[in-house]
């Protein structure tokens, strides 16, 4: 809430290289939102988010801004893919499933925020039954008498002596503290637990039940039976499931369903990517028909409506779309006119250069080299990167990108993969080593490949 836009620009610059425009326009946004709260509701309900059109190539970063925005809010997010609507001819998905996927985000981050805060209350009452399980008070499963019957309710025909209650106590509390000391993890345990699997029910319609945003043990409720079965588990592995079936109990769903609602309509955000894929408009036949009818039926999604979900009806009014495309064939002016002003913000990513790949490889917090440094270092093996390495390998990538099918920052994934392949495959091999990878490294391992064009189109 007291994030300010350059604030914004400034965490999003920890994983994001460049696209200064883009994440101005995102961080503006997400600004407005938190302007948007304090103001009188009436006029709440009048201002509406104002979508943002990101145009550029593949792997520059516009679904990275647009999932690091969400996760820096903590906002609901999807992404979805304008293609899905549309394959061949018009039987792609329906686009309401955009925003059930939205709710069904939302319910679960409300429920994990829920069950963090009845932790406490849940591990409690986890622990007591797992003392349950490992003192059973009722007959065991094989018939043979239990000698601590008569606290389930007196199996036993003669009351119990105070010695035995006793005993059964001081049992119980040495147990316990076995627990806590964490002696007793390896032990076998026998639980019940709610079979996953729903009832096998087939459905014949034109369209599929998930489409319909239904499921079958939802629709049925309570007229079928839960299903449970017998597990034998570790204490440690029972002590999650116990855990979280207490969590369960503890959290009112109705309350999470309202909640989880209100942020996917307040604060939720839609993904749409290749929307130049369905850009064309009177076409009059053929895939042009198809295009255009799955932009009219984004229309009324993105201009605000009501959706149908399971957990109740979601307006689409104030849900932050970002939409994105390459637009190299197509250009947003093919986009129908209604489609388009519901993008009044434009923002033109740029294409990565040499110097972007170097950042790219050293700056942000989840570089690519940190990464396979601390993958390797798992197997013991210390791996550093030159300033001559990194530099041989922006260069490359820049090439392969040039020469062949330009995918902006992936191409840097290829490249990695395809040089450290050798240490990768003999990790076990290598540990307590110590690794440079200099200019000559990369050369020896990739030079010849990228010199071979028709090569380097296969594998680079």
């Amino acid at each position: 809430m007291d994030l300010t836009p350059r604030e914004i620009v400034a965490r999003l610059d920890k994983y994001i290289i460049g696209q200064d425009a883009a994440k101005r326009a995102v961080a503006i946004a997400l600004r407005n939102r938190i302007r948007r709260k304090l103001l009188p509701v009436e006029m709440q309900e009048e201002v509406i988010p104002k979508n943002i059109l990101m145009i550029g190539p593949t792997g520059v970063g516009k679904t990275e801004i647009a999932r690091r925005l969400a996760r820096l809010a903590r906002a609901p997010f999807v992404k979805i893919e304008a293609t899905k609507f549309t394959e061949v001819g018009y039987v792609g998905r329906d686009v309401d499933s955009m925003v059930r996927d939205l709710a069904e985000t939302s319910i679960r981050i409300v429920r994990e925020e829920r069950m963090v805060e009845v932790e406490g209350k849940a591990s409690l009452a986890a622990e007591e039954r797992l003392l349950d399980l490992l003192l059973p008070t009722g007959k065991k499963r094989s018939g043979a008498a239990n000698p601590f019957a008569f606290l389930m309710g007196g199996e036993a025909e003669e009351k119990p002596s105070q010695e035995a209650a006793e005993q059964y106590l001081h049992t119980r509390q040495q147990l316990a503290k076995q627990l806590a000391l964490g002696e007793l993890e390896e032990r076998m345990v026998e639980l019940e637990v709610e079979d996953s699997n729903p009832p096998m029910v087939e459905v014949f319609s034109g369209t599929g039940m998930e489409e319909m945003g239904i499921n079958m043990a939802d629709l049925f409720g309570g007229m079928l039976p839960k299903k449970t079965r017998l597990r034998k588990v570790t204490v440690r592995d029972a002590r999650k499931i116990l855990t979280s079936q207490e969590a369960q109990k503890l959290i009112d769903m109705d309350s999470v369903s309202e909640e989880a609602i209100r942020r996917a309509e307040q604060e939720g955000i839609i993904f749409i990517d290749e929307l130049d894929k369905v850009a064309g408009r009177e076409g009059g036949s053929g895939p042009d028909v198809s295009r255009e009818g799955v932009q009219r039926d984004i229309l009324p999604i993105v201009e605000g409506t009501t959706v149908m979900t399971k957990y109740g009806p979601l307006r689409t009014d104030h849900i932050l779309f970002i939409a994105a495309g390459a637009f190299h064939v197509s250009k947003p002016a093919d986009l129908i006119p209604e489609l388009q002003g519901r993008f009044p913000i434009r923002v033109e990513l740029e294409e990565l250069t040499r110097d972007d790949f170097k950042r790219i490889l050293t700056q942000p917090q989840n570089a690519l080299t940190k990464q396979y440094q601390a993958l390797l270092e798992t197997e013991g093996i210390k791996v550093e990167f030159t300033e001559n390495a990194i530099e041989a390998i922006a260069e490359l990538a820049e090439q392969v990108n040039q020469h062949s099918e330009n995918i902006g920052a992936r191409r840097l994934h290829t490249i990695l993969e395809k040089l450290l392949e050798e240490v990768s495959f003999q990790g076990p091999e290598l540990s307590g080593q110590s690794i440079s990878i200099d200019q000559e490294y990369v050369a020896k391992h990739l030079e010849a490949i990228a010199r071979d064009q028709d090569l380097s189109r296969f594998i680079l």
